[in-house]
């Protein structure tokens, strides 16, 4: 697995394996790689891994091999620097040390259980052709992704290394080992594995995580009377460990059947500093597969977290889900409330697509987009002279969307005197046209929406009360971005990848800082506004993470955070207000229906200063109720 040298400033050196597909580099805490140097910027620059190649990008400019550049695709020994610290790439984490032989299992009389190689000058022919398979196949590896094929090629090179007939490769799933690869010298996949291996040999080398040699497991005093190994009638065995940062994760496991092909300190040699290698490669290989499942996970939750064209999975949106389950195979008039950017279009045409005009037409309108004097004639059309201008018979929105559904969007902009024809058509299914006194039959479907509370605007004799009865048979309440939880960072990775598909950009992701900064946002614009913010961080986006600033999310653009305790009476106060509204501003019920003192509601009265007109002073009426 591929790793980083760092050097800093005042000379001191360390390195790091990079675990991570996205791994951020700055001074900031923040990021995965925190550089202590004050020339570095807070976030200076990621490497990627695509699958193949690992990439270096950054918004600041940086140096890769003394040349400044924004980016660069990364090549073992390439030395990046920034600010004044430097970062040499290697391909490969740093080299573990080669494990000490347990010496009960060297067959030498040597002290030193490395004595056998190091009695030789230079590198013998067996060992020279086994460090070339272990070169070839590291380069195997960075050309293919495919878990299954990696691994039972790193097997078959093990069995040819070692001079094997069969080999297995033992992955640790917990405490347990599991055979995942059996392979036999015809490169052959094995299919009684879990018969073949000892399972006293494999749980010797778990527990002391020390490669393992027996030239005959038979004639063994310590296993030649273990069941499994008389069992097999094994020869033979070599058993390696994988290590990882010191965590066995692994075995690599070979048998002999042939006497005169046993195994010996020399094939043990070379099979350890093989494995030690093989290790970094096997990580390297599950690390890609993980990234694998990681995206078919992604997609996953994204699918489960969708509905139709939504995106959402938090409690409310799921209400909403539920009940347009229910009212879409009806034709009965749907009104939809929620501020502006909530996605209230959305939900209509969900509406229209689950119900059964889904094959008709989906029409919509906007009527607080439309001058008074042309919403009339968009909505149900007009004649040839019927104005000036009408030079041609035109029908409207409730002819097209006929079989269909129309949206009536903003319908709480409508002019009262529209509201009128807009309600008669909606009993009578008729239309007449601008100019012309002939009725024209409509089957169609109403939706509307608004962002208006109608039952104020019946009160202040703005919208007809016997419209808004018409028109909300049933009422679908879509919640602000603020209160949706995780489905902003659901959202907001959805649109970042949307756009940096469709702009190329080099944005792949978000800081923490950036999450944490999207979180923390009210979002009055909701959806719209997290949608335009992100675009255009992509479209201006000159580094691979997008972080708060990026977003213009910045720590003054952000809401306050207020003490526990001033926080309390906010809440407190809007709850009073919400209760007193629900009850027609009637402090005594209110204060019933809050399990508290009277007094504590007209106490709240009072401290409005008059903002709820003469409801500040209790009447002595309430005093005797309460």
């Amino acid at each position: 697995m591929p790793s980083l040298t760092i050097k800093t400033p005042d000379g001191k050196t360390r390195s790091v394996t990079l675990l991570k597909r996205i791994t951020s580099l700055g001074k900031s805490q923040d990021n995965d790689i925190v550089l202590d140097d004050a020339k570095v910027p807070e976030t200076a620059f990621a490497i990627m891994f695509d699958g193949l190649s690992y990439k270096v990008g950054g918004e600041t400019k940086f140096h890769v091999n003394g040349k400044a550049t924004d980016e660069a695709e990364l090549k073992p020994n390439d030395l990046v620097k920034v600010g004044d610290t430097e970062l040499t790439f290697s391909a490969t984490e740093a080299p573990l040390a080669q494990p000490a032989l347990a010496t009960r299992f060297s067959r030498s009389d040597s002290k030193d259980p490395d004595a056998s190689t190091q009695e030789q000058p230079g590198v013998p022919g067996r060992e020279l052709a086994s460090l070339r398979r272990l070169t070839r196949f590291s380069e195997h590896l960075l050309s293919s992704t495919d878990l299954t094929k990696l691994l039972e090629s790193l097997m078959d090179e093990c069995i040819d290394v070692a001079r094997a007939d069969k080999g297995f490769l033992i992955l640790m799933e917990g405490p347990h080992p599991r055979v995942k690869v059996a392979r036999n010298v015809q490169r052959e996949t094995l299919e009684d594995a879990l018969e073949r291996v000892s399972d006293s040999i494999v749980n010797k080398v778990v527990a002391a995580q020390r490669p393992l040699i027996i030239a005959d497991a038979l004639d063994d005093p310590e296993f030649n009377n273990s069941e499994s190994v008389v069992n097999l009638k094994l020869l033979s065995v070599m058993c390696v460990p994988l290590m990882h940062r010191g965590e066995l994760f692994g075995l690599i496991y070979l048998g002999n059947d042939r006497l005169v092909n046993r195994f010996d300190q020399r094939a043990l040699d070379t099979l350890t500093i093989f494995a030690a290698q093989a290790s970094l490669l096997v990580q390297n290989a599950l690390m890609v597969n993980e990234l694998k499942l990681e995206n078919t996970t992604l997609k996953t939750r994204l699918e489960e977290q969708a509905y139709g064209d939504i995106i959402g999975a938090c409690q409310s949106m799921k209400d909403v889900y539920k009940r347009i389950d229910k009212i879409a195979p009806t034709d009965i008039s749907v009104l939809i409330i929620g501020d502006t950017g909530t996605g209230k279009e959305l939900i209509a045409k969900e509406l229209h697509r689950h119900s059964p005009r889904a094959k008709g037409p989906f029409i919509s309108i906007n009527c607080g987009a439309i001058p008074e004097n042309l919403l009339e004639s968009e909505l149900f059309g007009h004649v040839k002279g019927a104005f000036t201008g009408a030079v041609a018979t035109k029908q409207g929105r409730f002819q097209a969307a006929i079989n269909g559904t129309l949206f009536l969007d903003e319908i709480g902009e409508m002019p009262v005197q529209l509201q009128v024809k807009l309600l008669r058509a909606l009993q009578e299914k008729v239309v007449y046209k601008v100019g012309d006194n002939r009725p024209e039959p409509v089957d169609i479907r109403i939706v509307a929406a608004t962002n208006k509370n109608l039952e104020e605007e019946v009160r202040k004799g703005a919208f007809r009360e016997d419209l808004y009865f018409r028109i909300n048979v049933v009422t679908l309440k879509l919640p602000m971005l603020k209160d949706r939880g995780d489905d902003i960072t659901v959202l907001a990775k959805f649109f970042l990848n949307r756009y940096s598909k469709e702009f190329d950009s080099k944005a792949r992701s978000f800081t923490p800082s950036g999450v944490v900064a999207m979180k923390k946002y009210n979002w009055p614009g909701n959806i719209r506004e997290l949608e335009n913010r992100i675009k255009k961080a992509v479209v201006l986006a000159d580094k691979p993470m997008l972080g708060p600033e990026d977003l213009d999310l910045r720590p003054e653009n952000l809401p306050p955070i207020l003490p526990l305790a001033q926080a309390k009476e906010e809440f407190q106060k809007r709850y009073i207000n919400e209760v007193l509204e629900r009850n027609n501003g009637n402090r005594t019920r209110t204060a019933k229906d809050l399990d508290v003192d009277p007094r504590t509601v007209f106490r709240h009265l009072e401290s409005q200063k008059g903002d709820l007109g003469d409801r500040t002073a209790p009447s002595e009426t309430e005093y005797e109720e309460a």
